[in-house]
């Protein structure tokens, strides 16, 4: 697909900075639809299958988080949630509920897009798409009670099988390839969301807090994932 010509879903009910935002997103090349609530939005993703969700956290009928929710549910299409300085705390709430990032408005047009380029280029809506940094002959790993097989997009945990979203799958990959070492935060930013992802790095400890919902006997005192401050994170067998 030509990402430039990438279909995006604009969820918004501000009509003063929808109709700017839907006009400077087709300059770029998109095509946009439009929804104006809750409800909405979800009969409008469901019909036109957009590439990515541009998703307001403030909406009549149906939050922006339930909606981000709901979408999650079924697919794995990037999603940004947009809201105001002062809901900085919702857009926290829509990354623990599957956002890809958020933006905070006011903002600048040439950011959102860079934005929206680098997670289409790394989009992988069907889960199908290999881990990056992956080894091509290294398709299970294990390590402890985590078994990992990226060509199945399976995840075992002490014998039992989590689901894990594409980006927690792919910190996971990342770091069972490299037990009792350290990944920083600058490796997971460029591997997992790519070298030019322009978003805040809050998105991967957010990740990381999922993740260590799904995989540690107990996430508040997490064994597995372990915090190298300053630095990154490891994982230990």
């Amino acid at each position: 697909m030509n990402r430039r010509g990438a279909r995006i879903l604009v969820v918004d009910d501000e009509e003063s900075f929808l109709e700017a935002l839907r006009v400077g997103l087709q300059r770029e090349g998109f095509q946009i639809d439009v929804a104006r609530d809750g409800p909405q939005a979800l009969a409008q993703f469901k019909k036109e299958t957009p590439d990515l969700v541009l998703l307001d956290v403030m909406l009549p009928g149906i939050s922006g988080i339930d909606v981000c929710r709901e979408i999650r549910s079924e697919s794995g299409v990037p999603i940004i949630m947009v809201t105001a300085k002062s809901e900085e705390i919702d857009a926290v709430v829509g990354l623990e509920v599957g956002a890809d990032d958020y933006v905070s408005k006011p903002y600048r047009l040439r950011e959102l897009v860079a934005r929206i380029r680098a997670l289409l280029r790394r989009a992988a809506i069907n889960g199908t798409s290999p881990v990056p940094g992956s080894d091509s002959d290294e398709p299970v790993l294990q390590v402890g009670g985590l078994h990992l097989d990226s060509e199945r997009h399976e995840v075992i945990v002490d014998g039992a099988q989590v689901k894990l979203p594409l980006k927690e799958f792919q910190i996971l990959a990342l770091l069972m390839r490299n037990p009792g070492r350290v990944v920083t935060r600058d490796t997971f930013i460029d591997r997992v969301w790519g070298y030019d992802y322009v978003g805040d790095t809050k998105t991967l400890d957010v990740h990381i807090k999922r993740l260590r919902a799904k995989i540690e006997p107990n996430p508040n005192r997490p064994e597995r994932i372990v915090t190298v401050r300053g630095v990154g994170y490891k994982l230990t067998a």
